[in-house]
Order: structure tokens, then sequence, then C-alpha cells
């Protein structure tokens, strides 16, 4: 418990300098060699400059900041609630983080953790008023081995929210796995509960999607979310209700109504929808519209959804051309003599599955980019992975590791990376151009310009992405001509060049 009062760092608050944290204690029993205790702490603590994926509260913080009118309790020491500052500092939102740290200190340390968080619950019942209170463990919290399950049942029988803990192993499931799990506990609980009093959940009567994984902290998902209604509304198809970012929790009970669930990204969202499936045999669409091929992927697959349902007056197939020819700029940019240029160029691919599978696509499917290899740090959906991007790369890393995969790319010597903040500073040591395409990220990539990387507006920002990420004969020429733009000397204490001070005159 001392030693986690470091707290871990995500990526996402930046690398350069930091002093290594404490990621947490392995759950493993210590031998009793005569060692101090301080000594066994220090044996088991994993020390690290950088986290693709943080540990599983920060998935479950995430979830539950997302939903209006929630409110998480997390039990853990000083230092763990860094979720706060993270997400205030990179989501350009008004609100406040509703997240609580029930402090876990000396004197709880003595007499248990019981009085403590059971009061932390109903004070934040009694002055905020939430519709759902999530308490959620840590890793200090299950080397304790509280009964917050048992909390849980004692502070709901005094407040008027309803009160759940987050059912997460912090020591076998990371961020992506623990968010896709407290979502899909979260839905569970309320459609069981309108279920349990006698709702009935009928059939909207025009065709309708819910829409499924898009919340706080994610790449782009606002944005993606847009593009995303836009392609519904275009195919005469409503969007029904948007979990878990913005939604109420009293609406979960309406998810049924719709005709099918989108699941845009692998890392949220798939166990909710698999229980939606399960429970009222609504089918999803998994197809993340990433690039033009995909998204006609995309539009083909809610078409096979839709028609049995009765749904016949929208034409797909001539959506799917219009689209492609004149709204994405992406298709015939891809055949201009500007693109071409690219032809054969090398480049290396690294992020979450959903991403880097999908720009590995654009790659080497549309943009004829010679993709050397392609990676993702989401070790637990290795065989999705290695699925998507057979036959389109030389070899495919599966590993955590950020100093792996930056040696990889100093030995690979690509033309241009396309990865997290982590491969953007290694580009810039390495003097190679990198395009951001997945989270772990920094500000930079919470634009307040409309950016979508998903639908036919996305795939001409993944153009602009892979066009402006690689350095073109022209561009080398003149930076040799004017000393680059990312010189650091100074020539002289002017921009322009006065022929009078100069021994050649122009």
């Amino acid at each position: 418990a001392a030693a986690s009062v470091l707290p871990p760092h995500r990526g996402s608050l930046g690398f350069g300098g930091a002093t290594p944290q404490a990621v947490g204690l392995l759950p493993t029993a210590l031998p009793d060699d005569g060692a101090s205790r301080g000594d066994r702490i220090v044996q088991g603590m994993k020390l690290a400059y950088w986290m693709y994926s943080g540990p599983a509260h920060i998935g479950t913080l995430r979830v539950a900041s997302s939903f209006k009118n929630v409110h998480a309790i997390m039990h853990a020491p000083l230092g763990d609630d860094y979720f706060n500052v993270m997400r205030s500092m990179l989501e350009r939102q008004r609100d406040f983080t509703p997240v609580t740290a029930s402090i876990v200190d000396r004197h709880v340390l003595a007499r248990g953790s019981q009085e403590k968080v059971v009061d932390n619950i109903t004070r934040k019942d009694r002055d905020d008023r939430p519709d759902l209170i999530v308490l959620t463990p840590t890793c200090t919290s299950s080397i304790l081995q509280e009964d917050l399950a048992n909390f849980c049942k004692r502070a709901s029988e005094s407040t008027d929210s309803d009160v759940i803990l987050a059912d997460v192993n912090h020591y076998r499931v990371n961020e992506h796995q623990a968010s896709d799990r407290t979502l899909g506990q979260i839905v569970q609980f309320y459609v069981e509960k309108a279920k349990a009093a006698g709702e009935t959940f009928e059939k909207t009567k025009r065709p309708s999607a819910n829409i499924i994984g898009t919340f706080t902290l994610g790449f782009h998902n606002s944005h993606d979310c847009r593009e995303l209604k836009r392609l519904l509304r275009d195919m005469g198809i409503d969007t029904n209700l948007v979990i878990p970012e913005g939604a109420s929790v009293h609406d979960l009970h309406k998810l049924p109504k719709a005709w099918f669930n989108i699941v845009p990204y692998r890392e949220v969202g798939h166990q909710s929808a698999e229980y939606l499936q399960k429970e009222f045999g609504m089918p999803f669409v998994d197809i993340t519209p990433m690039g033009v091929t995909e998204c006609a992927r995309f539009v083909r697959a809610v078409e096979e959804v839709v028609k049995p349902q009765g749904y016949t007056d929208f034409d797909f197939g001539e959506y799917i051309d219009e689209q492609t020819r004149f709204v994405s700029q992406a298709a015939w940019f891809s055949r201009s003599i500007d693109c071409q240029n690219l032809t054969g160029k090398r480049a290396v691919v690294f992020g979450d599955s959903t991403h880097a599978a999908g720009m590995t696509k654009v790659l080497a499917k549309e943009m004829g980019i010679k993709v050397v290899w392609a990676g993702t740090f989401c070790k637990h959906d290795e065989a999705w992975f290695r699925e998507q991007v057979e036959g389109l790369v030389d070899e495919v890393l599966i590993t955590d590791d950020h100093g792996k995969i930056a040696d990889m790319i100093a030995k690979t010597e690509p033309a241009a990376i396309f990865g997290t903040q982590m491969e953007r500073h290694v580009g810039k040591r390495l003097d190679v151009p990198c395009g951001v395409i997945s989270t772990p990220v920094h500000i930079q990539n919470f634009p307040l310009t409309y950016r979508p990387f998903l639908g036919y507006e996305g795939t001409n920002q993944l153009a602009d992405l892979v066009y402006n990420s690689f350095t073109l004969g022209m561009e080398d020429h003149l930076i040799e001509i004017f000393g680059g733009h990312d010189t650091k000397e100074i020539l002289s204490d002017g921009l322009t060049n006065d022929s009078s001070q100069d021994s050649i005159p122009w």
C-alpha cells in the first residue's frame, strides 16, 4: 500500500524526462527471507516510464465519467486519483470530472475501510444526487482484501442512488478490458432492472441503431460519433442511443428497442453488444468504417441487417458509389500524381488494435504504401489483429514494450511512422515524420475542429494525415536551401537576407 502511493502514469501524460513511477504491486506471495517489509515491497514493484494502457481502474473511471449524472468513487491511496487531472487536462469539456478518491491512509490501514467508504458513498449521494454511484477497486484495495461488495450493499440501504461495484480483476485485465466489462455490467444492471419492473421492449417503427463504445479520452471519439450519425441519417436510419458518452443510465432500458447495434471499436462495447444479442436477438455490426474499402463493407453489413427486417426503401449500392466518388476525396486522390509519389514508400504502424489494423489496410490497400511491420499493444486481441493484417505486412508485433518498438523503428528506417504519442517522440529523435493514429495521445489530438477518422469524411482526414506525414522530394530540396524548419541554431538576428552584409550579393 505504501509503494502504491506513487501514481502509475499513462502515456497521455507525456514522456519527456518523466520520473519512473510505481505501476503497482505484483500479487505474489513474497518469501519470509528475513528481509524488511520495505525491501519486499521494492522487489514486487514494476517501474515504467510509459504505459500504452493504464491499470483497470482507469477503464472503469472512463466509462463512469462518460455517463451523465454518474459518480465514481475510487478506493485508493493518494496519488492514484491522477485520472481527474488527466481527464481535466485532455478533454475539452466544461464540467468537472465526477470522480472521488476514498483515500487509503494509515487510519484506514489501522481500522479498516468500511466506515470511510460507506461514508463517502452516502455523502456523495446526499450532496450531488447522482443516478448511479460506481465503486471501483484498485490494486491497493485488492492487496488489502477489502470486502467492497459488502460496503456497496450497506451503503445502498441508505442512498437514493443506485450503487454498484465494478466487477473487474485488477491483476488480470488492463484499462481497455476493464472499460468493456464495466460498460457491459452497467448496461446489464439497468436492462435487467427494467425487465424486473415489467418493461416491454418493442422495436421502433423506423429502422434505428445504437452506437456503443464512444467515451471520454477516446481517440477522436466524439468526431467519429458525429460521422456515424451522419452515415445512419443518410441511409434513413435513426440513432436510438449513443452510450456511454453523454447518455443517462435511465435511458439504458431503451437499448433493446433499436433494430441493431454498432460497435465501432474493438476495445470497448463488445460485451454490451453480445449481451443484447443473447437476451434480445439484436444483431450488431462491428466493422470499423476506416478508409474507403472498410466504409463500403460497413454499409453492406448494415444493409444485411436491416433488409431482412423489412427496410427496402434505400439503395445501399448507389449510396456507396456516390459517397466514394463525390463525398470522399480519398478515392481519386489515391490515384492522383501526388499520391503516386508515395507508392512503394516504407511505413510502420503501431497502436490499439482498431486503429492499427484500420490504418494498415488504408496504407497497403488504398495508397500502395509498403507497410514493413504493423503492431498493437492490445495483447489480449492478438488473434483478431493478426487475422486483419494477414498478407498486408511483412511482420506483426504484439507487445506493450515501448523500448522494443523504438528499437524496431530505428532498425527499419521507415519513411514515416503511424502510431501513438510515444512513436511521435521516437520519430522526433530519429528525424522520421509520424502521424498519430491511436491513443495514448496528448492534447493536440483532442481538437476543437471536426476531425473524424471514421466514415467517408474520415477518409479525407486519413488521406491528409498520410500525405502530410511523408517528407516529399521538393520539401527536402527546400529544407536544404533554407536550413530546415526545425533547426535550433540561430543564424542571424533576422529572417530576411540583407545583401549588404553578405559576401555573395543576391
